[in-house]
Parts: structure tokens; C-alpha cells; sequence
């Protein structure tokens, strides 16, 4: 299947910035904002949608054998929380440098031989070869100057996220639940990860988390969901017992064992 690349809008693709209240926002020439940092505390996600983004640590441990990839580097919000707290090499792929450079000049992006911004496309990317398993989460936060429906949204481009993670790995990926692409997306998702999915509800901002799930069937008791959850609110200060009891509800997981 051809993939068509995208080009530079040359009114909408260059990145601006705005700042209020101690955070600073990243836009593309629209109302629409594509990112924020609380000045104050760089590695903070501001965004209840891109702590919902950090959701695959309710199922996985931080990687030190394989890598967290990050598909659209946005304001960095992701790229700088993992690069805060985990000791994993991280890989942002990011098409548009103007985004990068405006991260590194006014979002405390910081780039290090573990930690760093691949200026590609990024169906290319996840259908790359070179990157097949290796990595163990990966999440796709795919949106243009609209901030609306996903700029990559095939059932290739999920396989190759799948591809990504063959062996074992989660997939977390921004959708908008209003959006008319919504329903197409999941559909594709769903197929390309032979329907082991499970989604948040809707943010107050629209947005909808999907989660998916690579390599073998897992199974999980209740209690063990549990405990990995408040680790993480510990360790993180993200709000994971409440994604957890969310999660559980949103999708019917009942029981004392949980299967994704």
C-alpha cells in the first residue's frame, strides 16, 4: 500500500508559542493546542490525556532491554517525563525539525545518546525493519495543525506499531472519541491487534486513550493489577488506581483474573 508523505503547510506547520498561568503552550498558527509544560516543573504531564498516555506501566515495568518509543513529539510532555524518571532509552520520532528545535529552545528538551528525536515519518518508522521488537511501549500521539483525526490511521500503520513491539509490549494511542475518524481508527487498531484492546472514556478535552497489547496473552489476578498500580502512583504521581478501577469498568474486565 503506497503512503502518502505529508509536506509542510506553510502557514500552519510552524510552531508558536503562548504562556499563561506558569504554563506554556505549543500551537501550530491555530486555537489548537498541541502541548504544555508547566514552566516550574519541566517533567510534569500537564494534560489528563497525556498522563492516560503512561497507562502501560499499569502492565509493564520501565524496559532496560528494550526501548520506549514515542511517535510526535508534541511540546516533549512524554518525551521529558520518561527521560525524568526512567533509565530506558527513549526515542521520540518526530517529522516537522521546527518542532524539535522549538522544544529544545523553550520546552527543556534535552537530547542525550539515551534520549533522543528521530526526524522521520512516522509510518515509516514503525514499518522500518531496524526497529521491529525493539521496543516495549510505544505511544502515539499523531496530530497536525487541526488536532483532530490522526495523521496516520491504516491498518498498516497499527500493524506496524504491533511490529514494533512484536514480542511484548503496550501501545497507548491519542484518538478523539467526537471526531468522525474515531470509529475507523479503532476499527483498525482492533485488526491489527486481533482485537486486544481496551479504552478510557472520553477526557473533558475529548480526547480517548486506546490501549493495545502485543506478543503473548496476558494474565493477571486482580490483586497483582492492584499493587502495580499503587507502585506507580507512588513512583510517578500519576493517578494509576483510579486509571486501573476506570479501565476495569469502562471495558467489563471482572473477576479475580484479568486477561488482555
Amino acid at each position: 500500500m503506497l503512503h502518502q508523505k505529508r509536506e509542510p503547510h506553510p502557514d500552519y506547520d510552524e510552531p508558536m508559542i503562548s504562556e499563561s498561568q506558569g504554563v506554556r503552550y505549543l500551537h501550530f498558527n491555530s486555537e489548537w493546542i498541541q502541548g504544555a509544560m508547566r514552566v516550574s516543573r519541566p517533567e510534569k504531564l500537564e494534560f489528563e490525556y497525556t498522563q492516560q498516555m503512561m497507562a502501560w506501566l499499569l502492565f509493564l515495568a520501565p524496559p532496560v532491554d528494550r526501548g520506549i518509543g514515542i511517535l510526535g513529539l508534541g511540546a516533549g510532555s512524554l518525551t521529558r517525563f520518561c527521560q525524568h524518571h526512567f533509565d530506558s532509552d527513549v526515542v521520540t520520532v518526530e517529522w516537522n525539525p521546527q518542532v524539535t528545535a522549538i522544544c529544545e529552545s523553550a520546552f527543556e528538551l534535552r537530547q542525550t545518546a539515551s534520549c533522543r528525536v528521530v526526524h522521520e515519518d512516522a509510518q515509516d518508522w514503525v514499518l522500518d525493519p531496524l526497529n521491529e521488537n525493539g521496543y516495549c511501549a510505544l505511544m502515539v500521539d499523531l496530530y497536525d495543525y487541526t488536532a483532530q483525526g490522526p495523521v496516520c490511521s491504516s491498518e498498516q500503520f497499527y500493524r506496524g506499531c504491533r511490529q514494533v513491539c512484536a514480542e511484548l509490549g503496550v501501545i497507548t494511542i491519542n484518538l478523539f472519541g467526537h471526531h468522525g475518524s474515531f470509529r475507523k481508527n479503532l476499527r483498525n487498531i482492533k485488526r491489527a491487534f486481533d482485537d486486544r484492546v481496551i479504552l478510557f472514556p472520553e477526557t473533558i478535552d475529548g480526547n480517548r486513550i486506546v490501549i493495545a497489547f502485543s506478543g503473548p496473552p496476558l494474565q493477571v489476578t486482580l490483586e497483582q493489577l492492584q499493587q502495580r498500580a499503587r507502585r506507580v502512583q507512588s513512583l510517578y504521581r500519576l493517578p494509576a488506581t483510579g486509571w486501573l478501577r476506570t479501565l476495569l469498568q469502562e471495558n467489563g474486565k471482572t473477576g479475580e483474573l484479568i486477561s488482555f
